[in-house]
């Protein structure tokens, strides 16, 4: 008869990070954009913490991940995972002693319908089987707290919230006026020289605690004086999918702003804060629903997310105006749901939720774009759950041009020439929204380039034009002929 006994499982003991040992360890991150990461490393030493960020991650992170994580894992786990090993192999080389006690990575978590939730996981097996097996991860919940393993080495205060909030929010900006400028500016690559320049003064700024606001206004009057020329035609693209898909610059979905841009495109990025306010919509909607059953919890916590949406939208509405409110507002959660809600409901949690479906109706029904593409990696779930209906939804909607792409570290010929074949009709339809605004005012073409060249106010980038059209060229014919 076999007596063995069966034990269950119980989560490894881990270290955790102590307030005695925040002097001497440094918080490592990654996954954003370089405007996001670096203004982000500013707002944590702002703190008193040392940080730092990943270089973006490549092909040979996806490698290095396969090597020392499990099957089945989607690509960001892959990406990340490989990323943060070579990081710490090269800490290594170079000589660092007392690697797991010198060094912690902060990253989110999350739980539900996704593979999300096994990063944590992930992560340290990965990590132990790379050497590293007492490195320590800090997670960030969904719920607003800290796992375990931070033992109080990290305070989740105002004074935290308020310096993710404005990092975000600023590497956002950043982000949009780069992709909105760059597409149409004279001088190649002065753009992106005053975006380094100002990401280094809004960093200073940031981690020394002075004023934000005004080196917007410095960025501002910089911007105003790089040469444009919005009569340039160009069809708008849309990038949404699963957020860090979406998100990365790197291999992860094959550079692919960039090279939209590279191909005659601008480019349309979500922001970071449109996920944020997604997240305190959604959180704000499944207390309201707990409002009956548990009252007083309930009314605490709504109280809660109201306060810290507040203090969202305070310092994007801030910032905003301080670059003249050129910066484009942020969706309607509420209007994205009503989009969303005949093809997906609106309760169903994990990854991007309702988002993909909304945002796809919204850039057509609100004229944001004249393509989407929708990247995922390989096998998401999530978004996999929504393009079950995003044929549906085109069928309604006989003006989208839509393209969803999965990317896996390979097959990148193949994406592009898909993603090719769409750009072409979104050119084209691009070139025909043109021409009918042409004809609608009764201007010239050649008469509207010469007025362009005598009026080198019409050459600011930082014009307020009106949104009546989907393209920058359409709209911008209408500004001018007012």
């Amino acid at each position: 008869m076999n007596t063995t006994e069966v034990k269950h499982y119980k989560k490894p003991v881990e270290l955790p990070l102590t307030k005695e040992e925040v002097n001497t360890t440094t918080i490592l991150f990654g996954g954003l954009t370089l405007n996001h990461e670096h203004l982000l490393k500013g707002a944590i030493e702002s703190l008193g913490y040392h940080a730092d960020y990943l270089p973006v991650p490549d092909n040979q992170s996806l490698q290095k991940g396969k090597e020392y994580g499990n099957r089945g894992q989607c690509n960001p786990t892959y990406y990340t995972v490989g990323n943060l090993i070579r990081y710490l192999n090269g800490l290594k080389e170079r000589g660092i002693k007392d690697i797991e006690k010198k060094f912690v990575f902060l990253t989110a978590a999350a739980c539900g319908p996704c593979r999300f939730g096994m990063y944590e996981s992930e992560y340290r097996k990965s990590l132990q089987n790379a050497g590293f097996g007492n490195f320590r991860i800090l997670t960030f919940e969904q719920s607003d707290k800290f796992s375990e393993t931070s033992g109080g080495g990290l305070d989740t205060n105002r004074a935290f919230y308020t310096a993710l909030i404005k990092s975000l929010v600023l590497g956002d900006m950043l982000n949009e006026i780069g992709y909105r400028i760059r597409p149409y500016e004279e001088i190649k690559g002065e753009t992106d020289e005053v975006i380094a320049m100002y990401r280094e003064k809004l960093f200073m700024a940031l981690r020394n605690g002075s004023s934000v606001r005004e080196q917007l206004h410095g960025l501002r009057e910089r911007l105003e004086h790089i040469k444009v020329d919005f009569l340039t035609v160009k069809p708008l693209v849309q990038i949404i999918g699963e957020f860090w898909a979406q998100t990365t610059e790197g291999d992860g979905n094959y550079k692919l702003a960039r090279w939209l841009e590279s191909e005659g495109a601008e480019v349309k990025l979500e922001p970071v804060s449109t996920w944020i306010d997604y997240l305190l919509w959604s959180s704000m909607l499944e207390e309201k629903e707990k409002l009956r059953i548990k009252p007083v919890k309930s009314t605490e916590r709504m109280i809660g997310i109201f306060m810290l949406e507040r203090l969202f939208k305070f310092y994007f509405n801030t910032y905003r105006r301080a670059l003249g409110s050129w910066i484009q507002k942020l969706p309607s959660q509420g209007r994205l749901a009503g989009y969303a809600s005949p093809y997906f409901d609106v309760h169903i949690t994990g990854g991007e939720g309702h988002l993909e479906v909304g945002k796809h109706i919204m850039a057509f029904k609100d004229k944001k774009a004249h393509m989407v593409v929708s990247v995922k990696p390989f096998g998401c779930m999530p978004s996999t759950l929504s393009d079950g209906v995003q044929s549906k939804v085109t069928s309604d909607i006989p003006s989208s041009i839509f393209v969803s792409i999965e990317t896996s570290g390979d097959a990148e010929i193949n994406v592009k020439s898909r993603v090719q074949m769409k750009l072409y009709e979104a050119r084209q339809k691009a070139r025909d929204e043109f021409d009918t605004v042409l004809s609608e005012y009764g201007a010239e073409y050649n008469n509207l380039k010469n007025l362009l060249q005598n009026n080198h106010r019409l050459s600011n980038p930082m014009i307020n034009m009106p949104h009546r059209y989907t393209g920058t060229a359409a709209n911008f014919v209408s500004f001018m002929s007012r």
